[in-house]
């Protein structure tokens, strides 16, 4: 199945032209200041996409995730696209998990602290889970910030050394955008933003 992961496109989605395929995988912000227009907007565009799958988890801009009602956000979301907010989905055979959640950062929507109370979180994350969508980074895994800290989230590692997704895929620090391999898990971090907001990094492909 031809898969394609972004992340962090932060309302210039417009620009993206993206190649046709079977799975398209969104990380988070979608918004610029996660306004329900900007949802509005975005969820237009997501849904017309040429792929027959189409999921995304929310990100640390995008407030009306967070806010909004359930029903409300269920009743925009358009027919053949998925939305994931620490919930799954199986695709083909394809167990998929999402969560929006990252440690607290600044003051924006989807904070957790550290420790127990993120970490509440990731145990929902199934035993059983191929491809894992979260919107920050595993610590020390594509998590450097442009200062040079590391930003991710040690709980969430944890986890993910316990189940061993095929995939983990985030966004979240757009100057760590890259790929890499580790004990069975490709790690991608998606961000098509660089650390300037300009449309400079490509859409991860995989066949």
């Amino acid at each position: 199945m031809k898969m394609l992961v972004i992340s962090d496109t932060h309302g210039q989605h417009g620009s993206l032209r993206l190649p046709k395929g079977e799975l398209l995988l969104h990380c988070g912000d979608v918004c610029k200041r996660g306004s329900r227009a900007e949802v509005e907007d975005f969820l237009s565009w997501f849904a017309k996409q040429d792929f027959e799958h189409k999921v995304f988890i929310a990100g640390n801009h995008d407030f009306f995730f967070e806010t909004a009602d359930e029903q409300e956000i269920k009743d925009m979301i358009p027919e053949g696209v998925t939305y994931l907010n620490d919930s799954g989905v199986t695709i083909n055979g394809l167990r998929i998990w999402g969560s929006p959640v990252q440690p607290w950062f600044l003051d924006w929507a989807f904070n957790r602290q550290r420790g127990e109370e993120i970490d509440r979180h990731w145990q929902l994350i199934p035993e059983q889970t191929d491809i894992l969508l979260v919107h920050g980074p595993p610590y020390g895994i594509l998590d450097k910030t442009i200062r040079g800290e590391q930003v991710g989230c040690r709980r969430l590692l944890a986890r993910i050394e316990e189940i061993r997704p095929r995939y983990c895929f985030f966004g979240h620090i757009h100057e760590a955008y890259g790929r890499l391999e580790r004990a069975g898990t490709t790690f991608v971090n998606a961000s098509v933003l660089d650390v300037q907001y300009c449309l400079n990094q490509l859409p991860v492909q995989f066949s």
